[in-house]
């Protein structure tokens, strides 16, 4: 007879969910290391029970963190698994109806980067002894829809259990799911809140220690030479490595293979530290926000060599980075969705496993000795567009530091194992041209979902996955007013994390291109409304976010200029508790110049002389738009 044992659906989850491991390259490490959660009447029977249950008795360890927020917890747990390289993923648990809605915003951020988190919704009564309970949706379609269905279209996999003995298949399902290079996102599995605490004879070999083994998938020797044939007829070839890259561990070879050949490397938001800023070959960021050199060589470029990226509009600059009419794309990538991209020769494979075979196919070509010339004058010139950045005078003669002068103290400061993070607002395209990154983890910006809200509850999950590590949350006042509230976890759970506060009453970003597209910053600063013009365009109001960060148990220190700046830093580098420090900048810049477009509309009538204008710049970027066929 097969050996059972009598638990609730909660409980067997739960001593599952502390029973996986992942693998690779040998290296073995839990695949769910802990469960976020916020309880209330739709899983703290269930799931809350269970994970006290498994904590008292030590039946099963399976950590349980609360955090403030259940966005904020997804969030969390995202930033640790972009920081374990995707081999690890935490569980979300929240409660039914608001609490699980709330981790929509989470799953739509963590799929669409194409990083594994688990998601616990509760959900209403299987039974539906009780319709309607408190906080249901009524859908006069159907019985059985409820609001969890929402998260069908954020998430990579998705289940209802709506019988104990479902779970087995689903939570096999999910682990599948979670440890797919190509398939991994959010996972949701929805638990009606009966359900949860439901007994049912569950087989022992269910709850055996499973390794999951997370492969490189190996390159196609046909797709390896059609790739190399290619690359060995281009003349002016360009590297962009993506997300992919850092995944995949293949800085090393990425570094190796653009000195053997002399092919420039540009890099996403995602691959940025991949080959260190100061390699001979690094020429910066690409695409919208990107560099001088790496938009330059791009307008030229005969051949794009695409390594784990999904070439985003920014990467692109909506299509028009990419300047020669014949342009030909090779695209490494493990998924097939972004390899077969822009017409690419696709080659499907693991990033590492194929930079060493196209590495080997190639052999001794390299690029001509004129070529390797004008990326090192281009790098060169790009030095001293970023050293003005830096310089005193950036303030641009307003009596506030500008922003970049932040950053660049910012880098002076930390070492090269600092993780900085950011997800949105100006200071994403200020970081993709200024931060000079050596190492894959310490660029940490999210700009896939490009969340506000994001930056401070990633501190908490990229400080749980490296403690090693000094943690940077950069953040605009527009990200800190969207989600705060982690501090209090950062505080609770004893983190030291520096979050430096950028503040600058408004949105910096949208209020820029607010302009830029003739809309005149409506909408963009924090004002009171004027009683004269009826517009949010009166004094600045009066918040006070630094004792805001110091009630929730921060520790808070002030800087009114960039030596005040650098001060504070050194301060709070040596704290050994959650430090915010507080500067305020310009809002109105200056920033780094642009070297790239991003396609945002403009109306095409107006009764505004400025939207008119704004038309008339934005049908010109139009002309250069293209499909690469």
């Amino acid at each position: 007879m097969t050996e059972t044992v009598r638990l609730t659906t909660s409980q067997a989850l739960v001593r599952f969910l502390a029973n996986q491991y992942s693998e690779r390259d040998g290296q073995e490490q839990r695949l769910i290391p802990g469960a976020w959660g916020i309880f209330g009447h739709g899983n703290v029977a269930g799931l809350g029970q269970a994970l006290l249950q498994a904590a008292v008795t030590g039946e099963a360890e399976l950590p349980y963190y609360l955090a403030r927020n259940e966005q904020g917890m997804v969030h969390a747990a995202v930033a640790y698994a972009k920081m374990r390289d995707r081999l690890a993923a935490f569980a979300c648990t929240a409660s039914t109806g608001p609490g699980s809605t709330n981790m929509l915003t989470g799953a739509a951020l963590a799929t669409t980067n194409r990083l594994p988190v688990l998601l616990l919704p509760s959900d209403m009564f299987a039974t539906r002894a009780a319709d309607p309970v408190l906080q249901q949706l009524e859908d006069a379609r159907g019985g059985d829809v409820t609001v969890n269905d929402a998260f069908r279209a954020v998430s990579k996999y998705f289940d209802r259990v709506t019988r104990p003995e479902q779970l087995i298949p689903a939570a096999l399902a999910a682990m599948r799911v979670l440890t797919d290079p190509v398939e991994t996102g959010a996972v949701t599995l929805a638990l009606p809140q009966d359900v949860q605490a439901e007994a049912y004879d569950w087989p022992v070999a269910f709850f055996r220690r499973r390794v999951w083994h997370v492969g490189r998938p190996v390159p196609e020797p046909a797709a390896v030479e059609r790739a190399a044939r290619l690359l060995r007829g281009a003349r002016r070839p360009l590297i962009v490595a993506g997300g992919g890259t850092v995944y995949s561990g293949a800085g090393a070879e990425l570094r190796a293979f653009a000195e053997a050949t002399g092919i420039p490397v540009a890099d996403t938001h995602a691959g940025k530290g991949a080959v260190p800023w100061d390699h001979p070959y690094a020429v910066g960021g690409i695409g919208s926000t990107g560099s001088y050199a790496a938009n330059e060589l791009a307008k030229d470029a005969d051949l794009v060599l695409g390594i784990g990226t999904r070439y985003s509009d920014f990467t692109t600059a909506s299509h028009t980075v990419f300047g020669d009419p014949d342009v030909t794309f090779v695209n490494l990538n493990v998924a097939r969705l972004d390899a077969v991209k822009h017409s690419a020769e696709p080659l499907v494979a693991d990033a590492l496993l194929g930079i060493r075979e196209l590495a080997a196919a190639l052999g001794d070509w390299g690029t001509a000795p004129e070529y390797r010339a004008r990326v090192r004058e281009l790098v060169a010139r790009t030095r001293e567009i970023e050293e003005r950045c830096f310089a005193p005078d950036r303030n641009g003669g307003g009596e506030l530091p500008a922003q970049t002068q932040i950053i660049g103290a910012l880098r002076e400061v930390l070492d090269d194992r600092a993780v900085v993070i950011n997800a949105a607002g100006s200071l994403p395209g200020d970081l993709q041209q200024l931060w000079r990154a050596r190492d894959p983890k310490a660029y940490h910006v999210e700009y896939a979902y490009s969340c506000m809200g994001y930056e401070v509850a990633a501190g908490v999950g990229a400080k749980m996955a490296d403690p090693s590590r000094e943690v940077v949350v950069l953040v605009g006042d527009g990200s800190y007013l969207m989600m705060a509230q982690e501090i209090v976890t950062m505080v609770s759970e004893g983190l030291k994390v520096i979050v430096v506060l950028v503040q600058n009453h408004g949105f910096a970003s949208i209020g820029s291109l607010s302009e830029s597209l003739g809309s005149q910053r409506f909408g963009t600063k924090y004002r009171y409304r004027n009683g004269d013009s009826g517009l949010l365009d009166g004094e600045v109001l009066p918040v006070d976010l630094a004792a805001n960060a110091a009630s929730l148990g921060a520790d808070v220190l002030h800087a009114a200029s960039v030596d005040e700046f650098r001060t504070a830093m050194e301060k709070a580098k040596a704290a050994d508790r959650t430090t915010v420090v507080h500067v305020e900048t310009d809002l109105y810049g200056p920033n780094p110049p642009g070297h790239g477009w991003w396609d945002v509309p403009v109306s095409e009538t107006s009764a505004l002389d400025s939207t008119r204008t704004a038309h008339e710049t934005y049908a010109a970027h139009k002309r250069a738009q293209r499909h690469y066929l």
